[in-house]
């Protein structure tokens, strides 16, 4: 039986090229900045994101945390959005390891935080108050759909940022996602940003790892952080070559996890029983909620699907998530649309 893996993009698995590139990589001391396939990676990776510097770390939620940390000290307060995965799936790692309290706004559906809302949260100079030193966004944004933020709001949040005198940081795990959807490069959707994450071990396949880049002020001070997390990696090289042909060759190809993406979801939109949070997905997630006619709920369902080989997410007591990949093909988005049909 085929099984179609649709949880996440973090199940991909490394493609052939990079287990080749892994094996063949030239590797050194990556803590004493000796490992020339790391530093090549972390090159490259701030080129695309139009910054003087990069970082690799293990794991987009410690590349997050890193910046936070970089940004903020202790009492210090970042604004960031209710449904962000930094204040919801990163073990509330700024405020029990740096101390740093979170500020939550209400995400918009397409994942933006109110301009206006942003403005308002931001501190007086007041003893009695937290200072407001940072503002973290997501692109694309998970929990609302894989929704992207545009070029024309982030110069609108780099305004106020700049205004204010704060940071402004991306989680952009997933920014090639919403750079090819867009048709342009990376660097556009965050020129206004101080800093910006992005993960090489989802869509792009790679088995560990993201990169983290800013200035390259901010980058040293960054790497201290992540030797006090224990990010330090030594001969990591091995994991950085794997990320090189994840830019070099695995960003293109985003269109088509978008394209299955969208198929999938015309598909899950006649399927009686289910209604699509967002009928025509802007990159590779969609998310589907059962009606209140269907007696079953979501785990219920999950656990149907995966008898007929189809892993999907459940993530609410009738929503489900499923996100496209390099190892969806056409083939996988029929098998899923045809038992969704037979369970409901």
């Amino acid at each position: 039986m085929k099984i179609v893996d649709l949880r996440s993009d973090t199940v991909t698995l490394p493609t052939p090229a990079m287990r080749e590139a892994m094996a063949q990589a030239e590797v050194g001391d990556d803590v004493m900045g000796e490992d020339p396939t790391i530093n090549r990676l972390q090159q490259v990776a701030a080129e695309r994101m139009g910054k003087e510097a990069g970082l690799f770390v293990p794991s987009g939620t410690m590349g997050n945390l890193v910046a936070v940390l970089t940004h903020c000290g202790r009492g210090d307060e970042v604004i960031l959005g209710n449904l962000s995965h930094t204040f919801i799936f990163e073990g509330g790692g700024v405020a029990a390891l740096g101390g740093v309290m979170p500020h939550p706004l209400p995400n918009l559906p397409d994942g933006r935080i109110d301009l206006d809302a942003m403005q308002s949260a931001i501190r007086p100079d007041d003893i009695h108050q937290p200072i407001t030193r940072l503002v973290v966004l997501e692109n694309t944004h998970n929990r609302c759909g894989g929704t992207i933020l545009r070029p024309e709001y982030m110069v609108k949040v780099g305004e106020l940022v700049q205004r204010a005198g704060l940071k402004l940081h991306i989680d952009g795990a997933r920014i090639f996602n919403a750079a090819v959807a867009l048709g342009v490069p990376g660097k556009t959707l965050v020129e206004q940003a101080d800093s910006v994450t992005f993960c090489l071990s989802k869509a792009l396949c790679a088995p560990v790892g993201s990169v983290l880049c800013g200035s390259a002020e901010f980058i040293r001070g960054a790497r201290r952080i992540r030797k006090q997390l224990g990010g330090g990696m030594r001969q990591a090289g091995v994991l950085a070559a794997a990320g090189l042909v994840a830019l070099e060759q695995m960003v293109d190809r985003l269109a088509e996890d978008h394209r299955r993406a969208r198929h999938l979801a015309e598909g899950l939109a006649n399927i009686p029983g289910l209604r699509l949070d967002t009928p025509v997905p802007d990159t590779n997630m969609v998310f589907a909620t059962l009606n209140e006619d269907i007696s079953l709920n979501s785990a219920q369902v999950t656990a149907r699907l995966a008898e007929k080989g189809i892993k999907v997410g459940a993530v609410g007591l009738r929503r489900f998530r499923m996100v496209t990949h390099y190892w969806i093909d056409d083939e996988g988005i029929d098998l899923t649309l045809n038992a969704f049909s037979q369970t409901l």
